[in-house]
Parts: structure tokens; C-alpha cells; sequence
């Protein structure tokens, strides 16, 4: 029995071979991660599921990060290995070593190097070879050479490497496949914010893709073109966009007008320009533009004195041919009531000025009234201009009287209450039309705000002014007013660090540690819901710089299905200088998962009122989502 369990357990030799065995795989399952990856023993599926896993580890747990951040330089030296040598040629796909454990490989160090120095200088090195030495004939060559590129965008990789990512994407822009040149487009896009200048030479291909059939790639085209509009090129970029705009797609349109707007806003070189340019979109894309466009645009013709009769030129010309965009009609009903003395005139900024006579002035103005396709609030203006009109007139205004009276009896009931007032006027307070119906006054818009601070700087100056110099008789009153303090009659006990002597009193009332209250904290602000999508802002003003504002955006998905492609992008008036750092990521996954973060630096030197307004795109159940939209209700209301 003994020699059956002896001759099973083995000799003595074997047994001491068994053991040894057990001790160095004990020894190699409790030693850290760094020698498996060494090993020549690992095949590259055993790599590609290690690294997997440890990417998913990474992406869920703050701690598996910190732990897994020392296994970069293992990483770098499988990769460099990969790209130089291989590990098998049965693995290769189009001359390709193993694209897919180099993807896995960039995915993890792409992580592992976020936010994070010392990882990203590790494996700067590493991506700048993969970025030169890798095939982009075929397509898998291309799947490593995006995802070396996704890698340097997120990590905090060098000017010089950045640089190199973007002209990557540039040549993707030139390539025949459609999918590889919507990849360039939204990763192009992404990186707009940070690298303007980079992203900036790569402007005539990305304008070459508004051309482009398929809608999703003219779409983003559209996007990364009104994103790269500044100052030094908006003219020719509104060229190109405004030419889109006559031929654009319809569900384009809408988009392409307002991202029209809003460039030529903020990057007008001139009045007469930034005219024009509205102008063009509401004769263009009049329905399809923004609720506030006539607003802006009336307040801009208002503010520039100089170019009343051309713009009022412009608007009756371009009225004559089309009475259809709802938008451009109002603008223009709303300039020929303010300015028709100066279109009967003639005085424009032409070689040859329009002449026109009263009678058809009031008959286009009539056939607006009278038009089937114009709106309640277009009517209004209409009938608000012939009524500017009779003081502008030289001629009877009987005509216009005839007009307004049988709008008295309109079914509208806003129009009709209006026709009455007007009749009312004509019939009752004659001798009060011209001063009622006088010109708009220009409309300021940080005309209140300025004048009240500079009514307050003036009292705080009077109130220094007034102040008068302590002296010794003061300092004894404030001795009494501690002593009133105490609340007892008779005798005072001081408090034993007071001297009770006047001057006393006010050398350790000086000597007092003053301390200024902490400032309130801003309250954060929910600023777009939609289907479980929401966007919160929370803000924080340094105290040692008052004129800076951080405002953090955080995204979240609350809505069963992941939101892709999410981008933020911000616009704010010329008087305040908006900076964007780059956001965490571009996917917000579902059922409130990981938010995405950003960051924006607005700083406001002349402390002027806070505008923001805000432009979200992204994809949620396979459907591409866009909201521009202003936030006015904003919890900083002024810069202390």
C-alpha cells in the first residue's frame, strides 16, 4: 500500500520538481502585472483579452487607473514591437501586424495617458512612429492610424504631435471612402476648440465636403466650416457658406442659416457687411432662420445712422421681388415705415438712386396686407409702417386712413384692436400723430447697466469724499458704543484685551484680524433637457482674479440609449474673450452613465453683461440632434 502511494506521488526527485512548480506559479500570480506582459510565452490573443480587460477595469474603477498607469512602458515596448517586427505573420491583415491588438494597445494607453504627464511623455515618442511608419493603403492601416489619432488628441501630447494628428485627418478628408472622410470631419471638429491654427490649414478641403451628396458628411462639413469662421476669413467663409445656402438641402437649411447668423454677429468687419450678409440669408432662407433674426436685424439698422437709406434701399428692392419670406418682410416693413422719407428722397448710396413715387410705396405696402401668404405679426408691421408713413408723406393721407379703418373690423384681434388706436388717432388726437409716430430711438443694449454703474462709482466717490477723518472725540464714541454693547448701567467691565482709554479702544479695534466674507457660491443652472439628455452649468469666479469666470458644463444621459458625436460649442459678445478646453469625451452613455465634462474661461475685463449663447450636436437613436439656443437667465448677474 505504501509503495502504491509512493510510486503515485512519485520520486522523490519529482516531488521536489512538483514543488518548485507550485512555488513559481505562486510566486508568478502574486507578483505584479509588469512580467506576464514580458513573457514570450503570451500569445496575441492572450495580449488582446489582458488588454481588453484591463481597459474596461481602467474605464469603470479611479483606483484599477492609478494601479495600471506603471504598465505604460510595457505597453510601448508590445507596440513598438508590433509595428517594427510583429509577433506572427498568421496575424497580419494587409501588411498590417495584428491591427487589432494595436487598436486594443493605442484604446488603453489612450486612457492611461489622460490627464496624466509623465504617462503621455512615456508614449509620445511611440505614437509620433506609429503615425509615420503605418500603411494607409488599405482600410486597416487606416483603423490604426485613427485610433493613433483619437490617442494624441487625448492626451497631453506635444504641440508638434498634435499638429501631425491633424494632417492625418486632413489627408482622411481626401480619401474615396465616405466613412473615412465623416471620421476626419467629426474628429476635426472635436479638435477645433484646441487647435484652431492646426485644424485652420485644412479649410479649403473642408469646404470642398459641403459639395458632397451624402447628407450626414455635408452636414458635418457644415458644422466644422462655421466653426472655423474668425475674423481674418469671414468674408470669404460667408462667400462659400452663403453660396451653400442657395443650394443646400432643405433640412439643412435651417441650420446653415442660423450658423450664418450667428458668425457674421460676431465676426462683422463692418455694418454695411454684416447687413448685407442678413440680408442675403432672410431673401435666401427667410422662413428657416431664427425667431430673434428681425429683432437683430432692426436694432443693427436702427444703430447705424449712416446706412438708413441704403439699407431702407436694399429692403424695398428686395421686397418688390419676393413677398414670401415672412422674416424679410417684417424687416423691411419695419425699415420703410422708420425711413420711407428717405427712400421718396432718393438720396441711397448708389451711382443711380431708386426713384419711386408715394403711390407705390403704399400699394406694395397694401399688397402685403392684403397677401394670403403673410403671417398675423407680418400684417402688423404692415399696417404699422403705412401708419409711420402719414407723418413721412407729403401727399393726403386719406388713402391710409381708408386702409386703416377697414382693418377695424379684422377677425385678428390684435390687428384689429391696432387698426382701431390708429383710427382713433387720426380721428381724435391729430395734433399728437407726429410726436407719437416720431422715429424709434436707438436701443442700447448695456446703455441701463452702464449708466447705473456709473451712477453708483459717482455716489461711492461723494461718499469718500464726504467721509470725515477720525479724530478723538470719535474713537470715544466708539468706546461708548461698545460700552452700549454690554447692556449695563453703572460701572463697565472691559474685556481684559481692551484698554478702556478712547485711543485705547481704536489701536486694538485696528489691531482686529479683518477678514472679508467668503463670496456666495453661484448656484449651478439646468439649461437643456431633452428625451433624458440634460446639460447642467456650474460656475466659479476666482477671487484673486474677479473678471474670470469658469463655468463647467456636464452632460448627462438618462434615456436608454447612448449619445454619440456630442459637441458643445459657445459664442459670446465681442467685449468678453471666451476660451473652450477640450471636453472629456464624446459619448454619454446610457442610463446616466459617465457625464461628459467641459470646460469654458470667459474673462470680462470691462465687466459688461453676461450673453452666452450655446450650440449642441449629437446623435441619439440613430438620429442627429441640433439646439442653438441663448441662455438669458443666467445666475451671474454682475462682475463684483
Amino acid at each position: 500500500m505504501d509503495r502504491r502511494i509512493e510510486n503515485r506521488m512519485g520520486t522523490p526527485a519529482h516531488r521536489r520538481r512538483v514543488v518548485h512548480t507550485h512555488r513559481h506559479t505562486r510566486n508568478r500570480l502574486s507578483c505584479p502585472w509588469p512580467p506576464p506582459f514580458t513573457s514570450p510565452t503570451l500569445t496575441p490573443g492572450i495580449l488582446l483579452g489582458t488588454i481588453t480587460l484591463i481597459t474596461e477595469l481602467c474605464e469603470r474603477s479611479p483606483a484599477a487607473l492609478r494601479h495600471f498607469r506603471k504598465v505604460v512602458p510595457q505597453l510601448v515596448h508590445i507596440l513598438r514591437t508590433l509595428v517594427t517586427m510583429g509577433y506572427s505573420t498568421e496575424h497580419s491583415i494587409s501588411g498590417v501586424s495584428d491591427p487589432f491588438l494595436q487598436v486594443q494597445i493605442l484604446r488603453l494607453l489612450r486612457i492611461l495617458g489622460r490627464n496624466h504627464e509623465e504617462s503621455s511623455e512615456t508614449m509620445n515618442d511611440l505614437l509620433a512612429q506609429v503615425a509615420t511608419n503605418t500603411d494607409t493603403s488599405r482600410n486597416a492601416g487606416n483603423a490604426v492610424l485613427f485610433e493613433t489619432v483619437l490617442t494624441i488628441m487625448d492626451i497631453r501630447s506635444a504641440a508638434g504631435l498634435r499638429v501631425l494628428a491633424v494632417n492625418i485627418l486632413g489627408r482622411f478628408l481626401l480619401n474615396s471612402d465616405r466613412n473615412i472622410r465623416y471620421v476626419a470631419l467629426t474628429s476635426l471638429l472635436r479638435l477645433v476648440q484646441s487647435d484652431h491654427s492646426a485644424v485652420q490649414r485644412h479649410r479649403p478641403t473642408v469646404v470642398e465636403c459641403l459639395r458632397e451628396t451624402d447628407a450626414s458628411l455635408s452636414r458635418r462639413a457644415l458644422e466644422l466650416s462655421l466653426a472655423l469662421v474668425n475674423s481674418s476669413n469671414v468674408r470669404a467663409m460667408m462667400q462659400e457658406l452663403q453660396a451653400f445656402l442657395e443650394s443646400c438641402p432643405p433640412d439643412l437649411r435651417a441650420d446653415c442659416a442660423s450658423g450664418i447668423l450667428l458668425a457674421a454677429e460676431r465676426f462683422a468687419p463692418t455694418k454695411r457687411w454684416h447687413i448685407d450678409t442678413i440680408l442675403h440669408v432672410l431673401t435666401t432662407a427667410g422662413t428657416h432662420v431664427r425667431d430673434d433674426a428681425v429683432a437683430n436685424l432692426t436694432q443693427l439698422i436702427g444703430g447705424a445712422q449712416e446706412l438708413h437709406a441704403y439699407s431702407v434701399r436694399r429692403l424695398y428692392n428686395a421686397l418688390a421681388e419676393d413677398i414670401s419670406q415672412q422674416p424679410l418682410v417684417q424687416v423691411a416693413a419695419w425699415c420703410i415705415g422708420e425711413y420711407g422719407d428717405l427712400l421718396l428722397a432718393g438720396n441711397c448710396e448708389e451711382i443711380e438712386p431708386l426713384q419711386v413715387d408715394e403711390e407705390e410705396v403704399l400699394a406694395l405696402l397694401e399688397k402685403v396686407l392684403q397677401s394670403h401668404m403673410s403671417l398675423p405679426a407680418t400684417r402688423g408691421y404692415a399696417l404699422t409702417a403705412l401708419m409711420k408713413l402719414s407723418t413721412r408723406l407729403c401727399g393726403d393721407n386719406n388713402r391710409i386712413r381708408q386702409v386703416v379703418s377697414i382693418y377695424g373690423s379684422c377677425l385678428d384681434v390684435e390687428l384689429q384692436q391696432r387698426a382701431v388706436e390708429y383710427d382713433t388717432l387720426f380721428r381724435k388726437y391729430d395734433h399728437m400723430r407726429a410726436a407719437i409716430l416720431e422715429k424709434m430711438p436707438l436701443v442700447e443694449r448695456d446703455g441701463p447697466q452702464a449708466d447705473e454703474e456709473a451712477k453708483e462709482s459717482k455716489e461711492a466717490a461723494q461718499l469718500s469724499e464726504a467721509a470725515p477723518v477720525p479724530t478723538e472725540p470719535q474713537a470715544s464714541q466708539l468706546l461708548d458704543l461698545l460700552d452700549l454693547l454690554d447692556g449695563a448701567s453703572g460701572d463697565v467691565q472691559h474685556p481684559p484685551h481692551l484698554d478702556p482709554s478712547p485711543g485705547g479702544a481704536l489701536v486694538h479695534l485696528l489691531d482686529l484680524p479683518c477678514v472679508p466674507p467668503p463670496p456666495a457660491p453661484i448656484p449651478d443652472l439646468k439649461v437643456f433637457e431633452r428625451e433624458g439628455v440634460q446639460l447642467n452649468l456650474s460656475f466659479i469666479r476666482p477671487p484673486e482674479n474677479p473678471a474670470l469666470l469658469l463655468i463647467t458644463i456636464t452632460a448627462t444621459n438618462f434615456s436608454e440609449g447612448d449619445v454619440t458625436h456630442f459637441i458643445c460649442q459657445a459664442a459670446v459678445p465681442k467685449s468678453l474673450q471666451l476660451q473652450l478646453q477640450a471636453p472629456s469625451g464624446n459619448t454619454v452613455p446610457a442610463r446616466g452613465g459617465l457625464p461628459i465634462t467641459q470646460l469654458f474661461r470667459i474673462l470680462n475685463p470691462n465687466k459688461a453683461p453676461l450673453r452666452l449663447k450655446l450650440r449642441l450636436t449629437y446623435d441619439h437613436f440613430h438620429q442627429s440632434v441640433q439646439e442653438i439656443f441663448e441662455v438669458n437667465n443666467l445666475p451671474v448677474e454682475s462682475w463684483q
